[in-house]
C-alpha cells in the first residue's frame, strides 16, 4: 500500500535529490512522493486531497515569504496529526527548541542522510515500507 510524501523546500534541487534517493521506493510503490516550493503552496495542496494517504511532510526551514517554522505552526493547527519533519542546512539549538514547540517529530540537518531518513519514516504510523 502506497503512502505519500510532502517535501516543502524553495530550492529546485531538492526535488531531483529526494526523487533520486526514493527512487526505488516510489517504483516499488511505497512512496508517492509530492513536492511544494513554499509554505503558501504546501498549504494549497494540503487544503487539497493529496492521494494515497499523506504520512509525512518533510519542510525546510529557511524559505522566502512563509519560513518552515511558520508552516509548520500552521499546519499543526489545522491538520494536527500529520507529522512534520524539519530538514535545514542550520542545526542551532534556537531552531531545534522552537520546532519542537510548534510540534515538529524530527529535525534533519543537511546534507540528508537518506538511508536514516528511510529508517524513521518506516517508523511512521500507517507505512510498512
Amino acid at each position: 500500500m502506497s503512502a505519500s510524501i510532502l517535501v516543502v523546500d524553495d530550492e529546485p534541487d531538492v526535488a531531483d535529490l529526494f526523487r533520486q534517493h526514493f527512487r526505488r521506493e516510489v517504483r516499488r510503490g511505497d512512496y508517492v512522493m509530492h513536492f511544494a516550493a513554499s509554505g503558501e503552496q504546501a498549504l494549497e495542496r494540503l487544503a487539497g486531497e493529496i492521494e494515497p494517504q499523506l504520512i509525512v511532510i518533510l519542510s525546510d526551514i529557511n524559505m522566502p515569504g512563509m519560513d518552515g517554522l511558520t508552516l509548520l505552526h500552521e499546519i499543526k493547527q489545522r491538520f494536527p496529526n500529520i507529522p512534520v519533519m524539519m530538514v535545514t542546512a542550520y542545526g542551532d539549538d534556537e531552531r531545534r527548541r522552537r520546532a519542537a514547540e510548534y510540534g515538529a517529530e524530527e529535525f534533519i540537518t543537511k546534507p540528508v542522510d537518506f538511508d536514516q531518513l528511510k529508517v524513521q519514516l518506516r517508523q511512521l504510523p500507517s507505512t510498512s515500507a
